[in-house]
């Protein structure tokens, strides 16, 4: 079993789901789409109401990956300024950015309504607010490049936050909703009429042909289309060299004033976003930020704690009940990747959707259900998987790479954290050198707590992994794979866990 997380968001907690069943046997269907979150079972559901008979396969349960880590905001303003779309992409390619991120928000949109799901869908204004004279500057000029991609925003002063801003870029008509109760209507839509979704079931190798073939942990689906919507796409290397895994926390706390819905965005590096909800009479009011690259810090509790002094220093709130983290995928270049794998006819992936999951995640169901079907899609070119564009981030392409080559080697001539079973304190985990061999080793909380060793070999690469400690989690800090402190995989692209170690 894997270790139930510490942490819960806002999101899992005020809407249980509905148990799906695992696959048992082999089963041939149209499309098999990997993964149960946005990207997924939005893909799954636009295929279905096609006319497709879609297997959705979830190697844990439906939204407990990323897309239950999220904050939920649906935005046009994007991680990667339009200044720098428009340098890198060209002026039109920055409106595309722009009508497609409009266009995914407006899918939502049509799907609560014509679907008629209770997931507190509100439209509202987004602020992306400076606080410096420097970060003032900027955003002038960001304000420029989003007008020119077509956002309806204004400069303005006023700010409906409870602490002085010196400005803010003011974007009309964004939203935000409850992403599970919203997710969980559209899986209802897809089960049934020779469609299916399997939870608990981990793919452990694809195929690509004619058909295509899935093979799972519990029998072979075959098909006509693979779609990978699983964050990292499995075992996918040169994709991956274009992909950078960050962690991202959050915290949710009960509002004691109220504060006016809308999303909010400082400009400080890492940035912070927040934004309100209410569930079940209660206003909530919820606070990102905190992102760091996968495995690469110690102590990554003080994150949260770093999280929830900000939100104090700035709110009135009565307590904080909920924290978690997430994983975002930065891409190299600032855009998703949606489209045809590299080398493949029927296999498709989506990833990179860097902080704005939900409106990619939907937009990727809309462009891979146009190019599965044959059908031309007006965004398909910008977001093609395989692009390569040497200008468009080749210093972070250059320096993330490098850092992942310098963790290969460097791991492994580290020290290790001890050589004794007493150097792991309880609930914890180390790598020690035992036998002159480096072993990961966790102990279990409580009076003679069991201790359990694994290989500390990443199965993607070949990397070392790294304690998390507010997870509990070992992590991988080359492509992001994240493994339970027993070595069951939690996050791709791995889809092989850590052996285990016998010790003395």
């Amino acid at each position: 079993m894997v270790e139930e997380r510490r942490h819960k968001s806002l999101w899992t907690v005020s809407a249980p789901a509905r148990r799906y069943p695992a696959l048992q046997g082999d089963l041939e269907v149209d499309v098999v789409v990997v993964g149960g979150g946005i990207a997924g079972l939005t893909t799954a559901y636009l295929l279905k109401q096609e006319g497709k008979r879609v297997a959705v396969v979830e190697m844990h349960r439906l939204l407990t990956g990323q897309t239950g880590q999220t904050t939920a905001h649906l935005t046009e303003l994007l991680d990667t300024p339009y200044s720098t779309l428009a340098s890198d992409f060209g002026e039109k390619g920055a409106r595309l950015a722009a009508e497609s991120t409009r266009a995914s928000i407006e899918k939502i949109a049509e799907l609560v309504e014509r679907l008629r799901i209770s997931c507190g869908f509100q439209r509202v204004p987004g602020f992306r607010y400076a606080e410096t004279e420097r970060e003032a500057k900027e955003l002038e000029r960001e304000a420029s490049a989003a007008r020119n991609a077509g956002l309806m925003c204004s400069l303005t002063n006023e700010v409906p936050l409870p602490y002085p801003v010196k400005l803010a870029l003011r974007v009309e008509d964004q939203a935000q909703f409850h992403p599970r109760e919203y997710l969980l209507a559209l899986a209802e839509g897809i089960q049934g009429e020779g469609s299916y979704i399997f939870e608990d079931t981990q793919v452990m190798e694809l195929y690509e042909g004619v058909p295509c073939r899935v093979q799972t942990a519990r029998g072979l689906l075959t098909c006509r289309d693979v779609v990978e919507a699983t964050t990292t796409p499995l075992n996918r290397v040169f994709l991956h060299t274009k992909l950078f895994p960050y962690r991202t926390y959050s915290v949710a706390g009960q509002l004691e004033a109220p504060l006016e819905p809308g999303l909010y965005y400082d400009s400080q590096e890492p940035y912070h976003y927040i934004r309100t909800h209410r569930v079940e009479g209660v206003d909530w009011l919820i606070v990102g930020g905190e992102d760091h690259k996968v495995g690469t810090e110690e102590d990554t509790e003080r994150h949260y704690e770093a999280l929830e002094a900000y939100t104090r220093r700035r709110f009135r709130v009565t307590r904080i009940d909920h924290r978690w983290s997430g994983q975002v995928i930065e891409p190299a270049d600032g855009l998703a990747y949606i489209g045809r794998n590299s080398n493949a006819r029927h296999v498709w992936v989506a990833t990179g959707f860097s902080g704005t999951g939900m409106t990619f995640g939907t937009l990727s169901g809309m462009i891979l259900t146009d190019l599965i079907l044959g059908r031309q899609n007006p965004y398909a070119a910008l977001y093609d998987a395989t692009r390569v564009k040497p200008r468009a981030g080749a210093k972070d392409f250059i320096q993330e790479n490098a850092e992942v080559a310098f963790h290969f080697v460097a791991d492994r001539l580290a020290k290790p954290e001890g050589h004794d079973l007493s150097d792991v304190p309880p609930g914890e985990g180390r790598i020690l050198e035992v036998d002159g061999k480096k072993v990961a080793v966790f102990r279990e909380e409580g009076e003679g707590g069991a201790v359990h060793a694994v290989s500390p070999v990443c199965t993607h690469v070949g990397c070392y992994v790294h304690w998390n400690k507010a997870e509990r989690s070992w992590d991988c800090p080359c492509h992001g794979a994240r493994y339970s402190p027993t070595g069951e995989v939690l996050n791709g692209p791995a889809v092989k866990g850590l052996p285990s170690k016998k010790i003395r």
